[in-house]
Order: structure tokens, then C-alpha cells, then sequence
């Protein structure tokens, strides 16, 4: 398995380092963090597959929060979170219209044969690993159930 997405990231970061942009190179430590915890827990060598996991779940803390921070008006802290969102979103590959969400999920409907809510594991199986860092997988979601309602 290739790992070139863990050598892009270090790769930034040392160009980081170099030019002395701690902001970017606050956040490449924070994914690079991110990827050696999971690796250690699990003791494995993650590859591509699983960083992209590893930063699809940054990006999801990063909306959460986002969220969170303009409920409670605090746009400092928005600004931060936006600003790391956006660098970890460089490494995710290129985000799938909603057009081609709609047809990778009627394929997954006629593929399966779902027809109802009962099936909607059947349909998120099916489009993970179709979707991974391609697409928001509770959008996602959302839209396979008013599909299948």
C-alpha cells in the first residue's frame, strides 16, 4: 500500500518549518499527531485509506465545532477552526457534486434493492468506501433517507 499522502504532509511540514509559517505548521503537527495516535493505538502503519479516515474525522470535529463556536458568537475561535478545516481539506481528494452523490446513491439503490429505512446500513456499507473523503457522509445520510422515505 502506498503512503504518499503521510509524505505529502510531511513533506509541507518541513517546507512549513523553512518558511516559518507556525499557523500551517500548527496544524500539519496537529495532523500528523493525529495519524502516529491512531498508529500507535493500533499498532499498524496506516495507509492512504486510513489517513483519509483519520482526516475525514478531523474535518467532521472541525464542522462540529465550527458549529458549536457561532452558537456561543465566538468568531475568534470560528476563524481558527475554518482555518484548520481548510488546510486539512487540501489532502482530502476533490469534494463529489451533489449530481454524482444523487447517482452513486440511486446505483447503490438499484445495486441492492433497498427500498426502505431497514436498509439504509446496507446503502452506507455499500457508498463508504465509494464516497471516503470525497463527500460529507452525514449530507450523505441525509440524503439516502429522503431517498428511501
Amino acid at each position: 500500500m502506498s503512503d504518499a499522502l503521510k509524505t505529502r504532509i510531511s513533506d509541507d511540514t518541513k517546507v512549513a518549518m523553512k518558511a516559518k509559517d507556525k499557523p500551517r505548521l500548527g496544524v500539519l503537527r496537529l495532523i500528523s499527531a493525529a495519524i502516529k495516535q491512531r498508529e500507535v493505538d493500533e499498532r499498524i502503519e496506516l495507509d492512504d485509506g486510513a489517513v483519509l479516515g483519520v482526516l475525514e474525522k478531523m474535518v467532521k470535529q472541525r464542522r462540529d465545532s465550527i458549529e458549536q463556536y457561532g452558537k456561543a458568537n465566538r468568531d475568534d475561535l470560528i476563524a481558527q477552526e475554518q482555518f484548520e478545516l481548510e488546510l486539512i481539506q487540501t489532502y482530502l481528494p476533490a469534494q463529489l457534486s451533489d449530481a454524482e452523490i444523487d447517482a452513486l446513491i440511486e446505483d447503490a439503490v438499484q445495486a441492492t434493492g433497498a427500498a426502505s429505512m431497514k436498509d439504509m446500513g446496507k446503502l452506507m456499507g455499500v457508498l463508504k468506501s465509494k464516497l471516503a473523503g470525497r463527500a460529507d457522509m452525514s449530507a450523505v445520510s441525509q440524503k439516502i433517507k429522503a431517498r428511501l422515505n
